[in-house]
């Protein structure tokens, strides 16, 4: 870590490992992303809303550092294309962001699994019955992340 204030295009959260302004867009893309996958996976106006809020309720849970992570950097950036393309771009975020966890902070990387994890159970289930693209959908974030 560096003493003092960050170089630019780095960013440390309070009591957390230094990201580059890449790897925090990385790791909130993943989170946000895999969100937006299980709820596109059965989408609906409504189920939208409640999936929303069901995640980022999931997401605020987590730990303080974590949380900061998340917060940090505006309006997180959804990958953009196809479904196909969305669920590859979002996958390969997850599969960075474990591989940016593992590198640097190995004690963070449980945290962030178990936070999206969670996040991505809780929207599957936000509108009452779970739906098998839903379910699908949890399983392929949860294998990106390592959590299976």
């Amino acid at each position: 870590m560096f003493s003092g204030t960050p170089p630019v295009g780095r960013v440390r959260i309070k009591g957390m490992t230094e990201y580059t302004d890449q790897e925090r867009q990385a790791l909130r893309t993943a989170a946000f992303g895999a969100m937006f996958l299980v709820s596109n996976a059965d989408p609906g106006f409504f189920d939208m809303i409640k999936e929303s809020f069901a995640g980022s309720k999931a997401l605020a849970e987590t730990s303080p550092e974590l949380r900061d992570l998340l917060k940090s950097g505006g309006i997180p950036k959804i990958p953009k294309g196809s479904p196909t393309e969305i669920e590859s771009n979002v996958l390969a975020a997850l599969q960075q962001s474990t591989a940016i966890l593992q590198t640097k902070s190995p004690v963070e990387l449980d945290g962030f699994r178990n936070a999206v994890s969670s996040a991505v159970d809780q929207v599957a289930a936000a509108a009452g019955d779970v739906k098998e693209t839903e379910a699908v959908a949890v399983t392929k974030v949860k294998v990106a992340l390592g959590a299976t």
